[in-house]
């Protein structure tokens, strides 16, 4: 099924929407303890757990509105859902922060597996909408797959290392900001593949 087209700032809205409320939530609750059911919780906990139902809602409203799901959303979507549960269930904030670094890990390792066997599998998903030659696409799964190891490698680094707070700006700001800036560098290797391409027809 094709993807249907939808306003640029909706599209938008919905992806980077529940990562800003969790942050807001975040900043509200961050200093506040909660007894629910006899048990304390964080604010963070409480966080994590308005953040879960909001991403389910915004993917599901992506879905009805383009009628159309990438991998990498529904892969994402499972995993907030199951680490974010944990982090509830468990009244324990490691797990939500653990969940990044599989996240990246797993995006790069399906990557890397597909590079071994000389595919690019993010062809595969995104050729519709950006048209390379095979090394373009290559090239660009390389530094991908780069490019999520490395932050798998941050997270780490990050939630083990430095305070919660420091995390919860890392994951709402830092993350969002790297994937901006990581596709606006290879802006020169898309148009040079491209413009190959095009030379070519």
């Amino acid at each position: 099924m094709a993807e249907r087209k939808i306003n640029p700032w909706v599209k938008l809205g919905l992806e980077l929407g529940p990562v800003l409320a969790f942050f807001a939530a975040y900043v509200a609750l961050k200093d506040r303890t909660f007894v629910i059911a006899g048990t304390e919780y964080r604010g963070f906990i409480l966080a994590t757990a308005g953040f879960v139902p909001v991403m389910v809602a915004a993917t599901l409203a992506l879905w009805r509105l383009t009628g159309k799901l990438a991998t990498m959303q529904v892969v994402t979507l499972v995993l907030v859902v199951f680490f974010g549960g944990l982090t509830v269930w468990l009244n324990d904030g490691d797990f939500f922060k653990i969940k990044v670094t599989i996240i990246y890990t797993l995006f790069a390792a399906v990557l890397g597996f597909g590079l071994l066997r000389g595919q690019s599998y993010l062809a595969l998903v995104m050729e519709d909408l950006v048209p390379l030659q095979r090394e373009g696409w290559m090239i660009l799964t390389r530094r991908l797959t780069a490019f999520f190891a490395g932050l798998a490698i941050l997270n780490e680094v990050i939630w083990r290392g430095f305070s919660e707070q420091a995390w919860v700006y890392f994951k709402t700001f830092g993350l969002t900001a790297g994937v901006f800036v990581f596709f606006i560098a290879q802006g020169g290797l898309l148009s040079r593949y491209a413009a190959e391409e095009a030379e070519k027809k």
